[in-house]
């Protein structure tokens, strides 16, 4: 569950128990799901901070339950039986783009796809991602459940398929943003107030370039893209790894504070990345333009069996 769609349930959560409980019955409720209460309302005797306060610090699962519980409509109630941690088809550490397409551009979508992982980005091509031998529905469904952003390959047809229109809908009930690629169609209906990335005559490392400048700007993906960017980094097996992560962190124009101070908190645990001064460097120069603390650098330690050490 993403973070902002915990702290929108539990708001729900909340507002939905200070209507129709008082304190102690929402204590005696709530402790039936293993909540240790207090007294009662700390902040201006507002129940709905209250609520929010006991839950901020409880696993998904416990608010999961209580809002399914409340018959409180989610985005993970859609099916509950799936189990999204079991997605293979995601690439760990990565940023995850559902690819909706028509069979005609299934061409298009497995290069695409390709592409698209010198971004960071995971992306899922139904004929590319699900095994022979598994539901391919289910799987669709997991991966619609779990995406961070769906991309439609606009092509003629694209709105009389089967699939297409249903994996856009959920994406949109999902408040998923939503990257329309007009490949000889204008976005249509609700996705037309998307801007779509126009491809014709563009090559498809362009395209996968455009695609990702707008999940690093967007305001609904920016976050999570600079987050697995940062992630990568700190993983890195290698500098020129690490520094082709960077760069593309540094095209970014503006990049969330949060995930440039994990950067700098763990890029000295790196022993890898940390004797790169390249690297040390242009990290820096990144902190320094978004007027951050830098990463310290740490003299050279003593060479004990230097001749010039004193006796």
């Amino acid at each position: 569950m993403k973070r902002i769609e915990r702290l929108n349930l539990i708001s729900i959560i909340g507002r939905r128990l200070q209507a129709d409980m008082t304190t102690s019955d929402i204590n005696a409720y709530l402790a039936e799901f293993g909540l240790d209460c207090r007294d009662g309302p700390t902040t201006v005797g507002s129940k709905w901070v209250y609520v929010k306060d006991l839950l901020g610090g409880e696993p998904d699962e416990t608010i999961l339950k209580i809002a399914d519980e409340l018959e409180i409509d989610h985005a993970l109630s859609v099916r509950r039986d799936l189990n999204l941690a079991d997605s293979p088809f995601w690439a760990g550490g990565h940023f995850r783009l559902f690819l909706s397409h028509v069979s005609a551009s299934k061409s298009s979508a497995a290069r695409l796809q390709r592409q698209l992982r010198r971004y960071g980005t995971s992306a899922f091509v139904a004929h590319e991602d699900i095994e022979p031998t598994k539901e391919w529905l289910q799987e669709i469904e997991k991966a619609l459940l779990s995406m961070d952003a769906l991309a439609a390959i606009l092509t003629p047809g694209f709105g009389d398929s089967k699939w297409t229109d249903q994996e856009v809908g959920i994406a949109l009930g999902r408040d998923v943003l939503v990257v329309p690629l007009r490949k000889g169609l204008d976005p249509y209906g609700f996705v037309a107030r998307y801007q779509g990335v126009q491809t014709e005559g563009r090559t498809v490392g362009q395209v996968a370039a455009e695609i990702f400048h707008i999940l690093a700007t967007n305001q609904k993906t920016r976050r999570k893209m600079a987050d697995v960017l940062v992630g990568l980094i700190l993983s890195a097996s290698c500098n020129s790894e690490a520094e082709h992560r960077l760069e593309l962190l540094s095209s970014v124009p503006k990049v969330p504070t949060e995930s440039l101070e994990k950067l700098r908190e763990n890029f000295r645990g790196t022993r890898v990345l940390i004797s790169s001064q390249s690297l040390l460097r242009d990290v820096n120069a990144l902190l320094e333009r978004h007027h951050l603390p830098q990463v310290e650098t740490e003299e050279a330690p003593v060479d004990a069996f230097a001749d010039d050490v004193p006796f």
